[in-house]
């Protein structure tokens, strides 16, 4: 999951931002916590590609991160919430219509962070929708920049390894239809891996 955010406690599951460098496997487990991300999966045969790519550029993370599309990054919550988040990310599912992303060439967000990304043609509107959802209820908190859905192919590596993802990736194309968002955890191990998958469910009569 892509790092972001800022300290909010004041929520009803007092939920805290997570950066890389303190979450699970960097520092080893909080007792009774549960480090968690929400995300769009990009499905295969996009996603795993995009992950090899990351890898071939030296990131370190690549084969720890399933390629996605941020909904909440980080986030520290207690374990007895858990079922609570659930209920809430279900409820974010529900009434939701399927929609399409298109994804075309790389962007960056240097110099503010050492990120190269794969951009957002169609399907910005949809994933800003959902992201409002879900940051919301249980898992309310503030962020520390404006979100800005993407696909991260390179993050904090040198500025080398950076233009090189910006170049190879910069025709980049493809096409498909979310149908849907994963809660992820952040293992012991340092992987991220999905426990929870929530489809849209449309309107009835739809």
């Amino acid at each position: 999951m892509a790092a972001d955010g800022a300290v909010n406690g004041g929520t009803p599951t007092a939920v805290r931002a997570v950066s890389a460098q303190d979450a699970p496997g960097a520092g080893g487990r909080s007792p009774g916590v549960r480090t968690i991300g929400v995300a769009i999966p990009i499905p295969d045969p996009y996603g795993p590609w995009l992950q090899r790519m990351r890898a071939s550029f030296g990131d370190p993370l690549a084969d720890a991160i399933p390629t996605h599309i941020t909904l909440l990054p980080p986030t520290e919550i207690p374990e007895a919430a858990l079922d609570a988040v659930v209920d809430h990310l279900a409820e974010a599912a529900r009434g939701q219509e399927p929609f399409r992303i298109r994804l075309r060439g790389t962007a960056t967000f240097r110099p503010v962070s050492p990120v190269v990304f794969v951009a957002l043609a169609e399907g910005i509107g949809g994933c800003e929708r959902l992201h409002s959802r879900v940051v919301s209820g249980p898992l309310e908190r503030e962020l520390s920049f404006p979100y800005h859905p993407h696909v991260t192919v390179a993050h904090h590596l040198p500025d080398e390894a950076l233009d090189r993802a910006f170049k190879e990736l910069a025709d980049y194309r493809a096409d498909f239809r979310a149908d849907g968002f994963a809660l992820y955890e952040h293992g012991a191990d340092g992987v991220w891996r999905p426990v929870n998958d929530f489809a849209f469910r449309p309107p009835r009569g739809r």
